[in-house]
């Protein structure tokens, strides 16, 4: 929480020193009490005596005027809430080295799952894209509020051929790029676009005529973070049977985690490691909640007034109902 005026809460000094003045007070009225002399006649009158709820009024007239000394220093908050505008662009892996079971039942099958959840999870009126990348790159759905568009794709793929992880990206920048800009000419100090990609590969470029980090050097000019995730083990594994091969061959295939650190890193956002299909979903839960939503600075005065205005009748009513007096 953070305030406009934070001279103004100075002010809640009074609380302690009203409530000193309080606890003074009561241990002055017994000695008036005792002019009563009839004592007999006086128990007779007040059949009940309301020992602790006699503090219930002034504990609630005390907590309204700190209430509104706090509103008087205007608070703020900042609270979580969908973005209005964004786009997301999901670039996924589906070369050869994705039949590996290291992650069951497989790294893919695996990597399709939890991209639907991710796509279920975004709200609607932010806009979903997907590209894949094998031994070429290919735009599978442009950015688009329908998310049956998006797992109807990602349902499709199928791994086969080399990995042009350089390719996929420069996709992915290409379909933001005009939110991009458009954001920046609205707004030339903002260097955060409303979009983002989620780049997903398990291992390293080997194909196409891109290199990543330059094309995430263009999506830092662009000011689109690009979050990476490497999916599989060091101990990853595919078996590939080729025309002249005796015997089929075991290949190793362990995720470029290197390279996708340096591309977050280049873009300023963050690089995530999946081993297990529970660590990938929720990786991309981590991911719904930062490109779908954003934080807004939200002023709530209004908050503690009514609350202390609230407080304060309900102090008086008690009071009157109890003893037919205020505070």
């Amino acid at each position: 929480m953070s305030f406009e005026d934070p001279t103004a809460l100075i002010a809640l000094a009074i609380i302690p020193l009203a409530l000193l003045a309080y606890v003074v007070s009561r241990r002055r009225q017994p000695k008036y009490a005792a002019r009563f002399t009839n004592v007999a006649l006086l128990d007779a009158v007040v059949k009940e005596r309301p020992q602790w709820r006699r503090h219930i009024p002034a504990a609630f007239l005390l907590l309204s005027l700190a209430g509104l000394i706090v509103a008087f220093a205007r608070p703020h908050v900042e609270v979580t809430v969908p973005k209005e505008e964004a786009t997301v662009m999901l670039v996924t892996d589906t070369s050869g080295s994705m039949m590996a079971t290291d992650v069951k039942p497989s790294r893919l099958q695996v990597a399709r799952d939890a991209a639907k959840s991710f796509a279920d999870g975004l709200p609607d009126n932010v806009k979903l894209g997907l590209a894949s990348f094998s031994n070429t790159a290919s735009l599978n759905i442009a950015p688009t509020t329908d998310r049956d568009q998006v797992k109807a794709a990602l349902e499709s793929q199928r791994p086969q051929g080399g990995t042009a992880m350089g390719d996929g990206l420069s996709i992915g920048v290409e379909q933001v790029r005009q939110v991009a800009e458009e954001a920046k000419k609205k707004d030339p100090k903002n260097d955060k676009a409303p979009a983002a990609i989620v780049l997903l590969s398990d291992g390293e470029n080997t194909s196409g005529t891109a290199q990543p980090l330059d094309i995430a050097k263009q999506a830092k000019d662009l000011g689109v973070p690009v979050y990476t995730i490497a999916l599989g083990t060091p101990e990853g594994t595919i078996t590939l049977q080729q025309p002249g091969d005796f015997m089929p061959r075991t290949i190793p295939v362990p995720p470029d985690t290197e390279t996708l650190k340096q591309i977050a890193s280049e873009t300023g956002a963050r690089t995530f490691d999946a081993g297990s299909e529970d660590e990938l979903k929720s990786i991309y839960d981590d991911l719904g909640a930062r490109v779908g939503t954003e934080k807004e600075d939200r002023e709530i005065t209004a908050w503690f007034a009514g609350g202390a205005v609230a407080l304060l009748l309900l102090g008086g009513g008690l009071s009157l109902r109890w003893f037919g007096r205020l505070v």
